[in-house]
């Protein structure tokens, strides 16, 4: 009976699920993060934010031109997304950014945020950056008596001297004025501390005809592209360099 009763048991334990092993965990889920400092893309020094996995890096190849390239942190390290041969800088030339003066038509040298966008279109579900469209009356501050300097903001909301003629050294940018480069705009968050005559309203927008007046630009292609791959999450950066 005891024979019996035994031979019975192993029967009932081998009809039993086998318990699954523990699954090795999955590195290809793993999350990849930059941690604060420094790397070379492109040649270009960038300093990366806790958490930054995008980048845009910008290389100034000759005279105005510049070499514009979106990159992605992964598994493998940085990976080169896009890249722009036709990007373009300011008429001025580069400069530190602590050293800026407004109205000198350079571009910043350094690495800064990509914080939101602004443009022609309505927003679209693709957009993950906070994103404001112009309308009639807004502006980019520039005027160095207004509270609001570098800032976004509508005449109608006062605050700043919006009357002031373009050749005024204070005239703020009316933003419907530029609709080719402005088409899609990203706001480099250069001078967010709103240093006077330091400069105001430095962006990544859609090329124009030639040099800028300090920001940086791209062929609409490349803005297009960037405006679907820009993640908040991603702390994303634009490092600009010679």
């Amino acid at each position: 009976m005891r024979a019996l009763l035994a031979t019975l048991a192993l029967l009932g334990a081998s009809l039993l699920p086998a318990t699954p092993a523990p699954a090795a965990p999955d590195a290809s889920a793993a999350r990849v993060e930059a941690a604060p400092g420094t790397v070379r893309l492109d040649g270009v020094p960038v300093r990366l934010r806790e958490g930054t996995t995008q980048v845009v890096t910008v290389n100034r190849t000759r005279g105005f031109r510049a070499r514009v390239t979106f990159w992605a942190l992964t598994r493998r390290g940085w990976v080169e997304r896009m890249q722009a041969l036709d990007g373009r800088v300011g008429y001025g030339g580069l400069v530190a950014g602590p050293r800026r003066r407004q109205g000198s038509g350079t571009t910043p040298l350094g690495t800064y945020r990509l914080p939101w966008a602004f443009g022609t279109h309505r927003r679209s579900e693709d957009w993950d950056l906070r994103y404001r469209r112009i309308r009639r009356g807004d502006h980019w501050v520039q005027d160095n008596a207004s509270a609001y300097y570098n800032r976004y903001r509508n005449q109608a909301q006062g605050g700043f001297r919006w009357r002031l003629p373009s050749g005024h050294p204070d005239a703020s940018e009316r933003l419907t004025d530029y609709r080719q480069p402005y088409e899609f705009s990203v706001v480099v968050g250069f001078n967010r501390r709103q240093v006077r005559h330091r400069g105001s309203g430095i962006f990544l927008h859609v090329n124009g005809r030639g040099a800028t007046a300090g920001c940086v630009s791209a062929p609409r292609w490349f803005l297009v592209r960037a405006m679907r791959k820009l993640d908040p999450a991603a702390r994303p950066v634009i490092a600009i360099g010679r």
